[in-house]
């Protein structure tokens, strides 16, 4: 089973859903964890072969997302957690996606130094 790792304020993010969004994201990221996929996970449009997915949980009043990647070697990492305001259309807020871009990037230097570590 692969570690979580928390990049930025996801978790402190995550930790401020429902109750019920928790669960269902937690699922997802749990099935992440042992190499599966979420029934609902899907890649996030902008990142082709970045390996960054998301989970969308609908719940009554709102609606909650977790980012992550699978694609680097020492972790499952969690970029994002947050909660979807606008109701005009799917798509993500571009605010939204740089945050990732940034966290993204963050992640993938976190995931070298690790990886150099465990070599040493």
């Amino acid at each position: 089973m692969r570690p979580l790792a928390w990049v930025g304020a996801s978790r402190e993010d995550l930790r401020r859903f429902s109750e019920e969004a928790k669960d269902e994201l937690g699922y997802g990221l749990f099935l992440a964890q042992v190499g599966e996929k979420h029934p609902g996970a899907k890649p996030l449009k902008g990142f082709r072969g970045a390996g960054v997915l998301e989970i969308v949980a609908d719940v009554p009043g709102a609606t909650y997302r977790v980012v992550y990647t699978v694609r680097l070697k020492t972790a499952v990492y969690v970029l994002h957690a947050f909660q979807k305001k606008s109701r005009h259309g799917i798509e993500t807020p571009r605010g939204e996606l740089d945050m990732i871009r940034q966290r993204l990037k963050r992640a993938e230097e976190t995931d070298a130094e690790a990886g150099s570590a465990e070599k040493s």
